[in-house]
Order: structure tokens, then C-alpha cells, then sequence
């Protein structure tokens, strides 16, 4: 009785490490396969003369450093707007506060 268990056990170790090597070659040959696809040839596009659609009073070093942090994060995109939002910080927390309650 002792044996069939171990046996038993030894057959599921076994299927485990099977799977787990077969997912590895999955795996593996996924990354080599991906990183042989060259990326597609980008479109160059004219570039338009862009207008000043900055709030006034806003300086050119902050949003060249708002352009940046957003290049870092989303890739090559084009700030359009930089002004005042409708809602403050404050109410942007309140609202947040009040989102879970039930509504009578």
C-alpha cells in the first residue's frame, strides 16, 4: 500500500516535470521566434507647424519637461494642450471619498 502511494506520487512529479519542460520550450522558442520580427518601416510624416495652445502664463521649461515625462512614459506623442482643469484636487478627493456609498 505504501508503494502504490510513492509510485503514485512519483508518476505526478513525474507529468509535472514534463509539462513544466514543454512549457519552457514553449517559452523559448516564443522569445527567439519574436525576436527575429523585424519592426515595420515607420511612415515619415511632414511635420505641421504646431500652434501655441498653452495656457498663458505657463512657462516653456515646464512644458518642456511635461513633453518629456510624457515621451518617457507613453512613447512619441505630441503635447496639444496644457491649461487649468475644471476640477481641483480637492474635489477630485472628495468625489473619491464619496464613491463607494449607496445612493438613496
Amino acid at each position: 500500500m505504501f508503494s502504490l502511494a510513492v509510485i503514485k506520487s512519483l508518476q505526478v512529479y513525474g507529468i509535472a516535470i514534463v509539462v513544466s519542460l514543454v512549457v519552457a520550450v514553449l517559452i523559448k522558442l516564443l522569445v527567439v521566434l519574436t525576436s527575429q520580427v523585424k519592426p515595420a518601416a515607420k511612415v515619415a510624416t511632414v511635420e505641421k507647424p504646431v500652434e501655441k495652445l498653452i495656457a498663458p502664463g505657463v512657462p516653456d521649461d515646464v512644458v518642456a519637461a511635461i513633453t518629456a515625462a510624457v515621451a518617457v512614459v507613453c512613447g512619441p506623442y505630441r503635447v496639444l494642450h496644457i491649461g487649468e482643469s475644471k476640477r481641483s484636487w480637492a474635489s477630485q478627493g472628495r468625489i473619491a471619498q464619496h464613491s463607494h456609498q449607496p445612493r438613496h
